[in-house]
């Protein structure tokens, strides 16, 4: 071989191997993926898809024999049943408060641990550990706790306000699921704001300093804007988290007293399982819930996208 044939083979060669390797490293990342992949479809996808189907019949999930009704499932969801318009009703208050509560919270608290020179982990992992138990084992807890430990308190501490139907008074209920929901849940999302911010460059903070910037025109204009992928992300979740909320409430209230404080995945369940066993309606009230949390998420997800910043 020619030394002008060796240097026209010895590219081809190197760019054969180089189209190998990306082969076969493609080939390895799908194979790690497809076992997540294929429990996507079985549990979620199919599911989803069966229950859109399910969703225009009057299938009771017992009898194998079902009719096609149409729209009626969702005409007599949104015209007849007054229980279901009262669940989502609260449930959307349920999740506007979560929703701004629980950011709220947990961005101050990130914001404070990381202004700490010490105790970081201590304090980090002292606000994470309620989300280390089960929602429905803290509801649990807190349900001893307002039925028996806080009107023991109030007569013992002469702290009368403590002395409450914490579970039974529906003017009280809902903010008793509230606090387990924010006990349990504000760890996690300050975990995420924490790792946003040790992201955030040292220098534009200093910058602003020298500028002359207060401590409310820093978090405004440097770590708002370098830490919005976080928020994003927090954003997603407490939205998600919030309108699908079901086993704390169960745990809880059960819905109680009467309904006041039945969400909608408590009526879908109850319709679903334990009053009528119309499984066709309640597959179309999960339907509902799914377009709706859908819309909000990919809306909320537009808005705060648009607001991201690169380092």
């Amino acid at each position: 071989m020619s030394a002008k044939e060796s240097t026209l083979v010895t590219p081809n060669r190197s760019l054969t191997t180089t189209k190998a390797k990306k082969k076969n490293k493609h080939l390895s990342l799908i194979l790690f993926v497809l076992p997540a992949l294929l429990f996507y479809f079985l549990f979620l996808f199919i599911p989803t898809i069966g229950a859109g189907i399910y969703s225009f019949t009057n299938w009771n999930g017992l009898n194998p024999n079902y009719d096609f009704v149409g729209f009626s499932n969702y005409i007599e969801a949104f015209r007849d049943d007054a229980a279901f318009r009262h669940a989502f009703f609260f449930t959307l208050k349920y999740t506007v408060v979560v929703f701004f509560v629980q950011n709220i919270i947990a961005l101050f608290l990130a914001l404070l641990i990381e202004s700490r020179t010490r105790s970081k982990g201590f304090f980090r992992t002292i606000f994470f550990m309620p989300n280390m138990l089960s929602l429905i084992i803290s509801a649990f807890m807190f349900s001893f706790i307002f039925t028996n430990v806080l009107p023991e308190l109030s007569q013992k501490a002469l702290l009368s306000f403590l002395d409450q139907s914490w579970i039974g008074d529906p003017k009280v209920s809902f903010y008793s699921i509230i606090i387990v929901a924010l006990w349990q849940g504000i760890g996690y999302m300050m975990v995420i704001y924490m790792a946003a911010l040790q992201g955030v460059p040292k220098q534009l903070n200093e910058a602003a300093m020298i500028d002359g910037a207060n401590v409310f025109q820093r978090l405004k204009n440097v770590t708002l804007p370098m830490i919005m992928h976080a928020i994003t992300i927090c954003s997603f979740l407490t939205l998600n988290n919030a309108f699908k909320v079901f086993d704390v409430v169960y745990a809880l209230t059960q819905g109680g007293p009467g309904t006041s404080t039945q969400v909608v995945t408590l009526n879908i369940y109850e319709e679903a399982f334990s009053n009528n066993f119309r499984f066709g309606y309640a597959n179309a009230k999960a339907m509902i819930l799914f377009l709706v949390v859908m819309v909000i998420t990919l809306i909320q997800i537009r808005v705060t996208k648009g607001k991201e910043v690169e380092a």
